[in-house]
């Protein structure tokens, strides 16, 4: 999808500031394997969303540093084609390109079969070393390393911040926080990294108990939620006409988006669809548990009942959101879903699993409901007392206004404001 495709988000050049203020423009260098490039153009979407509202503000310029995998050909020679071409997308992804008037920067580093989760640290600093010292080269100077996802990602910015002089602010965004440190080696360097950055921001409260129990001051963690673009997600018409535009029949529809990943739940929406007679499923999302998720709907007898419709450019999902009388969010894992705010942004409420930051979006019954655990049959139950007692669509948008970006832009520039000023 090209980029012109994607959410309409405000222009992201910055507005004229007085350098002499205090307030002048904070020049910042966005570091994230989490980002859209070219070729994935869903890929981290939500890090680009952030930055491009902090960005629009006319307070904040960014280059992003976006660095990609790359797969050494003796590597990539000993793998089955399956495996290989997915490994291959990341070759279409050009070193540099511009994405809504931002400049993105795609270096290459070794990703290594097998041992990725110990040496990424090591070889995504020596790749992304070699690119910041170019950008300086150049004539590019930088206030702070604004970096996304705390391992391996945060561990490199830190050794760069070190290197370069440069403070760093950390986002931590889920299984950085609540997976990666079950491992040893991963969990020693996330607290270095969590120890040696000079501030850190959780997107949800969950995730700031998290960072504090990995040893972080409570002080040095600030909890930025983040938002949804109210302009772009809102209903698109009646759930009728939408669902006819889409070619999708009448009945309950229920709507989970997502990769196809064992984490992300959706075989466990589809085990409560034989206790939801007469519901529908659609599925947004491509990934490797795709055939696995066909095979299971075929044996549990809902097969023409489930629609595993890929994945969708972001500019499309508002008309599935829109189509759907329910989001159901089985995921075990997540640090702040922004799938909820979308649905509720487009009049569709939610069923979502107590993962971290769901009590935190749905506060209120216009939003929908938490589920205390997530199997099958909660998911069913939580899908028929929903919709036994629906909230009205307009109530459900309203809710969702709540959530505009505008807190998070100012708590940002505080964030990076201070840690400019102690530099």
């Amino acid at each position: 999808m090209p980029p012109d495709q994607t959410l309409m988000l405000p222009e992201t050049r910055p507005q004229a500031a007085d350098p002499a203020r205090p307030e002048a423009v904070l020049r910042l260098l966005t570091f994230s394997t989490l980002y859209p490039n070219a070729a994935q153009p869903n890929h981290g979407v939500f890090v680009e969303n952030r930055l491009r509202h902090l960005v629009a503000s006319g307070a904040a310029s960014s280059t992003v540093l976006a660095p990609v995998p790359f797969f050494p050909f003796a590597a990539a020679a000993r793998l089955g084609g399956a495996r290989m071409q997915g490994w291959a997308r990341y070759a279409g992804i050009p070193a540099r390109e511009d994405r809504h008037g931002l400049a993105v920067h795609h270096p290459r580093f070794a990703a290594l079969p097998g041992i990725g989760m110990l040496t990424g640290p090591a070889t995504l600093y020596a790749s992304a070393r070699r690119a910041l010292a170019r950008l300086l080269a150049e004539g590019h100077r930088f206030d702070a390393i604004d970096a996304h996802y705390v391992y391996p990602d945060g561990v490199a910015a830190v050794w760069l911040g070190r290197e370069f002089g440069l403070p760093v602010v950390i986002t931590a965004r889920g299984s950085d926080i609540s997976q990666l440190p079950q491992h040893a080696v991963p969990r020693r360097l996330i607290q270095h990294a969590i120890r040696r950055a000079d501030a850190l921001i959780s997107v949800s409260v969950g995730l700031k108990d998290g960072l504090v129990a990995l040893g972080a001051p409570a002080g040095k963690v600030t909890v930025l939620r983040n938002g949804v673009d109210l302009e772009a997600f809102r209903p698109t018409g009646d759930r009728p006409e939408t669902r006819a535009a889409l070619g999708l029949g009448s009945g309950p529809l229920l709507l989970s988006v997502g990769h196809l990943i064992p984490r992300k739940g959706h075989d466990l929406i589809l085990r409560a669809l034989p206790l939801l007679p007469g519901h529908r499923l659609m599925v947004l999302g491509d990934g490797p548990e795709r055939g696995a998720l066909l095979a299971l709907a075929e044996q549990l007898g809902v097969a023409d009942r489930v629609h595993l419709l890929g994945s969708r450019p972001h500019a499309e999902l508002p008309r599935y959101y829109s189509a759907a009388d329910v989001l159901v969010l089985a995921s075990s894992r997540e640090g702040w879903a922004n799938v909820l705010l979308e649905s509720m942004a487009c009049g569709t409420p939610v069923v979502a699993s107590p993962a971290w930051g769901s009590r935190e979006a749905v506060r209120s019954p216009a939003a929908g409901l938490v589920m205390e655990g997530t199997t099958p049959e909660a998911i069913a139950a939580g899908v028929r007392r929903l919709l036994a007692a629906r909230p009205d669509r307009g109530a459900t948008r309203a809710y969702a206004e709540g959530f505009g970006w505008e807190d998070t832009t100012l708590g940002q520039l505080s964030v990076f404001r201070k840690v400019r000023a102690c530099a």
